[in-house]
């Protein structure tokens, strides 16, 4: 249990924190860096990239607690 709470607090933080990034940027999420891009083509599947990384990132948490949870 104590796992999952771990678990829960690390999803929640992650969430608080790209909410509080949004906010602070004029609810733009900025990609990881953010360096020279060739086109605004680029700067975009930039960004879509880390959005991805990031879904996949907290799915892999969300399966790690249900895994938790069916024991």
């Amino acid at each position: 249990m104590e796992e999952l709470n771990i678990i829960w607090y690390n999803v929640i933080s992650k969430k608080k924190k790209w909410i509080k990034d949004a906010n602070n940027n004029g609810n733009k999420i900025e990609s990881r860096g953010s360096g020279n891009f060739s086109s605004d083509e680029a700067k975009e599947i930039a960004r879509l990239r880390k959005e991805l990384k990031d879904t996949q990132d907290a799915l892999e948490v969300l399966k790690k607690a249900i895994g938790i949870l069916e024991k």
